[in-house]
C-alpha cells in the first residue's frame, strides 16, 4: 500500500477508536483565562482610563464575543477556512479524502484541517503545529480532541473562541489585536475587503503583502460569487495594512495614574484583570484639557510642563491625577504628581498654622514687613519680598494671605526651622533633610515635596488638621477589610482651630488684595481658600486650595529645572486651579466650615491706622481687642535704610551697560535725605544710585540735618564716566 494513503488510514481509524473526547476545557473556562496582553485602568464608574501593555511577547487584545464581530469577517473567516464548519462534527471527512487523493497524485489542495481542529491545536500545547508539521499522532489526537470539542461546545463558541486565539501576523494573535493594529478600528466594524485580508493571514501569517493580498482576492470572490474585485487595489491596500501600527503599547488620558495603578496592584496581587481606580473620567479629560490649553496660551514664557490632582476631602480618593502636559513636554514621562519640587510660599500656612497653634501669634498680631537681617552660620540670611518692596507692620493675616515673605521667616525665627520641619513631616510632608539643613529658608520653600504630598497636606488643613493617606485604588475585598493605599496612619497633624483659623484667612480676599488686587483669579462664586506659591528663579509656580469637598493642587513649570519667564502665581498655576474649582462646582455648592470648639470671634482694632478694624477669630485665651506697638517700640522705630544692607559688595559686571547696574537705596521714614561720602544725592525714602568702584559710605539724613542712619558698602569692577553719575540718582 502507498505511504501516501497512511493519513488516511489513521484519520479513518479515528472515527472508529475516538472514545470519550480529551481532556479539553470548557469554553467558559477558556474565555475565563483569556489573558490579554495589555491592562486596562478604569476609572470608578468603569470607563477606561488608560490601557497599559503588560505583555511584550505578543499582541493579544480584548475577548470579543461573536455578536461583535462583522458578518463579513465570520463568512470570510469561514469560506478561507473551514467551508463546511456548520454542516461537519469537528472532522471534514470530504476534505480528508481530498486531501489524501491528492497526496497519492502530488497534486496540491486546500487542506483538511478544520477550524475545530484548529482550535483543538490552539488549546493544547501538545496539538500545536511545530516547525517541521504535526506527526501521525499528534494528528490522531488533534481529531480525537475536535471531535470531543463539537460534542461539548457549540459551533458559535467554536467560532468565537478561534477568533479570539487564532494567530494572524507576527506578534499579533486573536481578531481583536488585528482589527486595531492593521486596521485601527474594533472587530465590528471590517468591511469585507478587510476581513478577507484578516482570513488570508490565518493560512499564511508571515507571507509577503503580494501573496497575502493575492489571497485576499480570492477569499474576496468567494464572499461575493460572480464579482470581479480590484486586486491590484487590493494589493496596495493590503500592502498599506500589513505596515500600519494602529494599536499602541499605551494610551488613554491618564498614563502616569495608569503606571502606578498597575504598580500598586502587583504589590497588592490585585492586578487580575483590569484595574479600577478611583476617578472620574470626565473630571480627568477636563482637567488634561485645561492644563493643556493654558500651557498654549503661555507660549513665548518659556513654560511647557505642568501637572495637577484633585483630591475628596473625606475620603481621600485620587479624583484626577495629570502627570504632564503631554504633547506639549519634551519629558512627558515625568509624573510632576510625584515628582520633588521646590514649593515656594505654599509651606507658609502650615508655618503660620503651628504658630498660631503654639500662641506664638495670633491672626491680628502685627508683624514687621521691613528688611531683617538674620545671623546664620553661613552668614547673613537677608529675606525679599516678591514685589521687592515692604509694607511695614502688617497683620498675621494680611502678611499670609498677601505672601509677605519677611514676616514669614520672622515668624520661621519663634518656631525653629527643626520645629517646622517636624510640623511638615506629621502633614504628610516627606522631606529629605532636618530643618536645620534647610534653615530660615524653609519658611519660603526651600525644602523638595511632590505635588501629592502638598495638595493632601492642604486636604489636612480642610479636614480640621487630621492627616489620612490618599488613596487611587478601590478595592477588591469587602468593606470590612482595610483597602490599598488609603485609609491609613489617621492621626491629629495640626491642631483644628489653628488650621481653621489659616482657612479663614486664605478665604479672605480683601486681606489677599495688599499683593494680588481685589479682582483676583483666586476669588471664586463659592467658599474656597487657596495658596500660590513661586519658587526660586521661577522654575516653579504653584497654586493649591480646599473647598468643603474638594482639595487641588496645581504645579506648572518645566521638568528640566529651566526658569519660566515672568510667569506668577496668578498668571501660572493659579487659572488652571479657578477652572478645575468651578467644573467641581458648577452644580455643587460650597459653604465655609463651622468653627471647631476653642475658637472666639472678636472685634479688633489697630493702632496709628495700621490696618481697618475687623472681627477676628482666636483660639480661646489669645484674644484681645487693640493691636499696636508698645511705647518703648514706638520710640525705637525711628528712621533707618532697610537696603542696601552694611557691609554690602558690589561687584559690576563689564559686559553690562552702567545703566542696568544701579542700586536701589530704600529707608523707612519721613524728610529723609541721602548722601554718600558726604555729598547730598537724592531725597525721599527710596533712590537708586550708579555705583563706582571704591569704598564709600552711605548717610541717611533728616529733615534737621542730622545722620540718622549709615551703611558702608564697596563696588568692585570696571568704572564709569563722572556724568553718568551725576545723573545716576534720583
Amino acid at each position: 500500500m502507498p505511504r501516501t494513503l497512511s493519513p488516511l488510514l489513521a484519520l479513518c481509524l479515528s472515527a472508529v477508536l475516538a472514545g470519550p473526547a480529551q481532556a479539553l476545557p470548557a469554553f467558559e473556562q477558556v474565555r475565563r483565562d483569556f489573558r490579554p496582553s495589555d491592562i486596562e485602568v478604569l476609572d470608578r464608574e468603569g470607563e477606561p482610563l488608560q490601557r497599559l501593555r503588560t505583555d511584550a511577547s505578543v499582541r493579544r487584545g480584548r475577548w470579543t464575543p461573536l455578536a461583535e464581530v462583522s458578518p463579513a469577517l465570520r463568512t470570510a473567516m469561514v469560506l478561507s477556512e473551514d467551508r463546511r464548519f456548520y454542516e461537519h462534527s469537528g472532522v471534514d471527512w470530504r476534505a480528508v479524502s481530498a486531501a489524501a487523493w491528492g497526496n497519492l497524485w502530488n497534486t496540491r489542495t486546500r487542506g483538511a484541517s478544520t477550524i475545530t481542529m484548529q482550535l483543538a491545536g490552539l488549546l493544547d500545547e501538545d496539538l500545536r503545529r511545530g516547525s517541521g508539521g504535526r506527526d501521525l499522532a499528534q494528528k490522531f489526537s488533534q481529531t480525537v480532541a475536535a471531535q470531543g470539542l463539537e460534542r461539548s461546545w457549540r459551533k458559535d463558541q467554536i467560532l468565537e473562541a478561534y477568533l479570539n486565539t487564532v494567530p494572524f501576523r507576527g506578534e499579533i494573535v486573536g481578531i481583536d489585536a488585528l482589527s486595531r493594529t492593521l486596521f485601527g478600528k474594533a472587530p465590528h466594524g471590517l468591511d469585507a475587503r478587510e476581513a478577507a485580508v484578516a482570513a488570508a493571514l490565518v493560512r499564511a501569517p508571515n507571507a509577503r503583502p503580494a501573496l497575502v493580498a493575492q489571497r485576499a482576492c480570492e477569499v474576496l470572490r468567494a464572499m461575493e460569487p460572480g464579482s470581479r474585485p480590484d486586486c491590484a487595489v487590493l494589493d496596495m491596500f493590503a500592502s498599506a495594512a500589513l505596515q500600519r501600527r494602529a494599536f499602541e503599547p499605551s494610551e488613554g488620558i491618564a498614563p502616569h495614574l495608569g503606571r502606578r495603578a498597575l504598580k500598586e496592584a502587583k504589590v497588592s496581587m490585585a492586578a487580575e484583570g483590569d484595574i479600577r481606580t478611583t476617578l472620574r473620567a470626565p473630571l480627568q479629560r477636563f482637567a488634561l484639557a485645561t492644563l493643556q490649553r493654558h500651557l498654549r496660551e503661555l507660549r513665548g514664557r518659556n513654560v511647557e510642563d505642568g501637572a495637577l490632582v484633585v483630591l475628596d476631602n473625606a475620603s481621600g480618593e485620587v479624583l484626577a491625577w495629570v502627570g504632564s502636559s503631554g504633547v506639549l513636554s519634551r519629558a512627558a514621562e515625568v509624573d510632576g504628581v510625584l515628582a520633588q519640587r521646590q514649593p515656594g510660599s505654599t509651606l507658609k500656612p502650615l508655618l503660620y498654622a503651628q504658630a498660631i497653634a503654639q500662641r506664638r501669634l495670633t491672626a491680628a498680631s502685627l508683624l514687621d514687613d521691613s528688611s531683617a537681617q538674620i545671623s546664620t552660620a553661613s552668614g547673613l540670611y537677608i529675606p525679599q519680598n516678591y514685589d521687592r518692596q515692604f509694607k511695614g507692620l502688617v497683620s498675621v493675616r494680611t502678611a499670609l494671605a498677601a505672601s509677605l515673605n519677611v514676616p514669614a521667616v520672622r515668624t520661621l525665627v519663634m518656631v525653629s526651622p527643626e520645629a517646622f520641619a517636624r510640623q511638615l513631616r506629621a502633614a504628610g510632608l516627606a522631606l529629605g533633610q532636618n530643618g536645620d539643613y534647610y534653615g530660615y529658608s524653609l519658611a519660603l520653600g526651600s525644602a523638595e515635596v511632590s505635588l501629592l504630598e502638598l495638595t493632601n497636606a492642604y486636604r489636612t488643613m480642610a479636614n480640621g488638621g487630621r492627616f489620612e493617606e490618599t488613596r487611587f485604588l478601590l478595592p477588591r475585598v469587602p468593606p470590612s477589610q482595610p483597602s490599598p493605599r488609603g485609609g491609613r496612619s489617621n492621626s491629629r497633624a495640626i491642631d483644628p482651630r489653628a488650621a481653621f483659623i489659616v482657612g479663614d484667612i486664605l478665604s479672605d480676599g480683601n486681606a489677599r488684595a495688599r499683593t494680588f488686587g481685589l479682582d483676583s483669579v483666586l476669588g471664586t462664586r463659592f467658599w474656597s481658600a487657596v495658596k500660590t506659591g513661586t519658587s526660586k528663579d521661577m522654575r516653579d509656580n504653584w497654586a493649591v486650595g480646599w473647598s468643603a469637598r474638594y482639595t487641588v493642587g496645581v504645579w506648572v513649570g518645566n521638568a528640566s529645572g529651566a526658569p519660566m519667564w515672568d510667569v506668577s502665581g496668578t498668571s501660572g498655576a493659579a487659572p488652571v486651579w479657578a477652572e478645575l474649582m468651578g467644573f467641581l462646582h458648577r452644580r455643587e455648592a460650597s459653604r465655609a466650615p463651622a468653627p471647631p470648639p476653642g475658637l472666639v470671634r472678636q472685634r479688633v482694632r489697630f493702632g496709628e491706622e495700621l490696618e481697618a478694624a475687623r472681627e477676628e477669630w482666636f483660639i480661646a485665651g489669645t484674644e484681645q481687642s487693640l493691636f499696636e506697638l508698645p511705647p518703648a517700640a514706638r520710640a525705637e522705630a525711628a528712621p533707618r535704610i532697610t537696603a542696601p544692607a552694611d557691609g554690602t559688595i558690589i561687584a559690576l559686571d563689564p559686559d553690562i551697560p552702567p545703566r542696568h547696574q544701579r542700586v536701589r537705596f530704600e529707608a523707612e521714614g519721613n524728610g529723609l535725605q541721602w548722601r554718600i561720602d558726604g555729598k547730598p544725592i537724592a531725597q525721599g525714602g527710596s533712590t537708586q544710585w550708579l555705583p563706582w568702584p571704591g569704598r564709600h559710605v552711605v548717610e541717611l539724613v533728616d529733615a534737621r540735618g542730622k545722620v540718622v542712619d549709615q551703611v558702608r558698602l564697596e563696588v568692585r569692577g570696571a568704572g564709569v564716566k563722572s556724568a553718568g553719575v551725576k545723573s545716576a540718582a534720583r
